[in-house]
């Protein structure tokens, strides 16, 4: 199982003719099966810290490995076995709205692989998340809270033994919420690694899980089975 590992890790870009960090000098390692939260205001730079865990950016200082090997540096095959070690759900909605809930799930399995058995892969994973037989539906005639649940499916198709996920309960009612933290509970306790930038702060308490902290793009607290806002 992977360990992720970030080393002075640093990303900026320029505005007005200045610099400015979007994370900032962050070393931080997430070993296999830990479950922790990513927490911080609107622009502590959490889904920088995700994009660059999963290698869909590259850090301007600094490193980002994958149980060792610098995910920068990785080239052609060696690049997309890694990444395919992520399950990303981003915090834009990135269903396709003109295809169905099948071929959603059907273009990411291929893209990991699995053109073969995709629609196998894809009908295990929606019934993880509890949408068994939305395979013809469209997003739109679907809830918000289905549709989260039909993105992480999406993130599922592989079976990754990493799941980055960003503010994956925004926008969602109560019981949806708690459906989904039951949910990573259960795909956790399996073995699976779980990074959630979230503000669910009620849930952050109730699971006592390990909570980073960011403020400004930079690590502010770092706590095992911490609360929301704990920095030490």
């Amino acid at each position: 199982m992977p360990e992720i590992h970030l080393e002075n890790v640093s990303k900026h870009y320029m505005e007005e003719g200045r610099t400015q960090y979007a994370v900032r000098d962050i070393s931080l390692t997430v070993e296999q099966g830990e479950f922790v939260f990513l927490i911080g205001s609107s622009g502590a730079g959490k889904s920088t810290l995700l994009k660059l865990m999963g290698g869909e950016i590259v850090p301007d200082e600094g490193e980002v490995s994958l149980n060792g090997l610098n995910i920068a540096r990785q080239i052609g095959p060696w690049r997309t076995r890694i990444t395919r070690s992520f399950g990303i759900v981003n915090q834009e909605c990135l269903l396709i709205r003109k295809r169905t809930i099948g071929d959603n799930l059907m273009l990411a399995a291929v893209a990991a692989g699995m053109r073969r058995k995709g629609r196998a892969a894809a009908g295990k994973a929606l019934a993880i998340v509890g949408l068994s037989g939305v395979e013809d539906c469209y997003p739109a005639e679907l809830s918000i809270g289905e549709c989260r649940r039909v993105e992480l499916a999406r993130a599922l198709v592989n079976s990754p033994p990493i799941l980055l996920l960003d503010e994956l309960t925004a926008n969602l009612d109560d019981d949806n919420i708690w459906d989904l933290m039951h949910l990573l509970n259960e795909l956790n306790s399996r073995g699976t690694t779980i990074v959630m930038a979230t503000h669910a702060s009620q849930y952050v308490n109730i699971m006592r899980r390990r909570v980073v902290t960011l403020v400004d793009g930079k690590l502010f607290g770092d706590v095992r089975n911490g609360k929301y806002g704990d920095i030490v």
